[in-house]
């Protein structure tokens, strides 16, 4: 249940509603199959799987839900094939062309007929809710699904405002300043051994892995103005992480002594409770990574405010 990725917002004017009726809530959008007709559906799901039946899971103020999605996957390739092999039919029949709108209404036929054949795929994408310091994560690997979730909790609250975490500094230029000047680094950053570099007028992206960060090769492309834009770092006995420069937390890898201590805990062999106290290990963890991210790069923004 560890976060691999954690997309970060914050909330604005958003009634946190207790427990019980957050769980009712929760159970009018709950996710159910999609039916041979659908293309997609979204819906919450018990954070535990099939092992328990809970929608919503609360450690000192952290909230955990849990959001199901299933697709039908239908290759374009195998509708294109499709829709030109009865193109050319209806063409010789006809003796002309088919018109864009004809072609179109053709597509949207061929894949009513073959949705219902399609194999599904369903994953699931977990967000934690930080009600005390009114701060969402969300585990997914793109900002199009974690805004999905976002989507699906609006509806289910009725409505909720949300930003993208902002800095003062932006995280390009906090990164690029750490590697750049190592005495400008905050005392308690580790710097990792990945980064990207990014040129300044669009000459390509260059990455780099399992390097040293502070030598002449590195120093002399920040010299020569590239900016960086992910950058592997950490916090010592918290986590390490790959930070981009939308302030996105990537590969995601937790303090072996954190995992050991998970592991460790005497839950009696009940998945709810080693589910639970992972969370509360995992939630306690990035809500203080955050509040030291947010101070290496110069407070938060006012999401108002312009970009400097």
């Amino acid at each position: 249940m560890w976060f691999k990725h954690c997309h970060l917002y914050r909330c604005h004017d958003v009634e946190i509603l207790p427990l019980e009726d957050l769980e009712t809530a929760l159970a009018e959008f709950a996710f159910r199959p999609v039916s041979p007709r659908e293309a997609r559906r979204v819906g919450w799901s018990a954070p535990a799987g099939r092992r328990g039946d809970q929608r919503a899971h609360e450690i000192q103020g952290h909230r955990l839900l849990s959001m199901l999605r299933q697709e039908r996957l239908l290759p374009a390739a195998v509708v294109n094939d499709e829709v030109n092999e009865r193109s050319e039919v209806r063409e010789q029949a006809d003796g002309q062309p088919l018109s864009r709108r004809e072609r179109q209404l053709l597509k949207e036929q061929v894949m009513e007929e073959l949705l219902p054949q399609a194999f599904t795929r369903t994953q699931r994408v977990e967000l934690w809710w930080d009600t005390r310091k009114r701060l969402i994560g969300i585990n997914a690997s793109s900002r199009k699904r974690a805004e999905e979730v976002l989507d699906l909790l609006r509806q289910t609250l009725g409505s909720l405002k949300v930003t993208p975490l902002a800095t003062k500094t932006p995280p390009s230029r906090g990164m690029t300043q750490w590697l750049s000047d190592p005495a400008s680094r905050p005392a308690s950053l580790m710097l990792g051994d990945q980064v990207e570099l990014r040129a300044a007028e669009d000459e390509g992206v260059l990455r780099a892995r399992q390097v040293d960060l502070d030598s002449e090769e590195i120093q002399s492309l920040l010299e020569n103005g590239r900016q960086a834009s992910q950058l592997s770092l950490g916090s010592e006995g918290q986590l390490r992480v790959m930070l981009h420069d939308d302030l996105t937390l990537k590969s995601l890898k937790f303090d072996d002594a954190l995992l050991d201590e998970a592991s460790q805990s005497d839950d009696g062999d009940d998945p709810i409770v080693s589910l639970e106290t992972d969370f509360a290990l995992m939630s306690q963890t990035l809500a203080t990574f955050v509040d030291q991210l947010i101070e290496w790069l110069g407070g938060e923004a006012d999401p108002a405010a312009p970009t400097p």
